[in-house]
């Protein structure tokens, strides 16, 4: 099914799992795809399809810098807050998802992008390379200056 922006692919877990892997492969990171569970009964679950990057994880709790792209998380989070914010009645909490979102994609069409994503943009893109937190703060800014 297309939709505007991108697809909408339905898949029970495993071979979305399967599938994902294989666009992944085929673009190089996965740093930019999120997954929504729906149960029978209407329970959702929103996460990023990449899972942990544990080897990045264990790298952090030793106090060093990583490069990993938290766009997939955070369109997860956002995806779970539009979903509370559309069954609780709050238009602002699906709203401020959205600006967020929004404000990610900004920043990467700005230039400023990890390493994983930076590796894939064309010669002539001017990129800047940022660590996690470093990528996480020029968004948090530029969320901030945006409301």
């Amino acid at each position: 099914m297309r939709s505007k922006g991108g697809f909408i692919w339905a898949c029970k877990n495993y071979d979305g799992d399967v599938m994902s892997d294989m666009v992944s492969s085929a673009f190089g990171s996965l740093a930019m795809m999120t997954s929504v569970l729906v149960s029978p009964d209407g329970k959702y679950e929103f996460e990023a399809a990449h899972g942990t990057v544990t080897r990045h994880y264990r790298r952090y709790l030793k106090g060093e810098k990583t490069s990993t792209n938290p766009i997939a998380t955070i369109f997860a989070w956002t995806g779970a807050l539009k979903k509370r914010g559309e069954l609780d009645e709050l238009p602002e909490l699906s709203d401020f998802a959205q600006r967020l979102e929004k404000t990610c994609l900004d920043t990467l069409s700005s230039g400023t992008m990890t390493a994983d994503l930076a590796s894939l943009t064309e010669p002539d893109f001017k990129t800047k390379t940022a660590d996690t937190q470093e990528f996480i703060d020029t968004v948090a800014d530029k969320l901030h200056h945006r409301d």
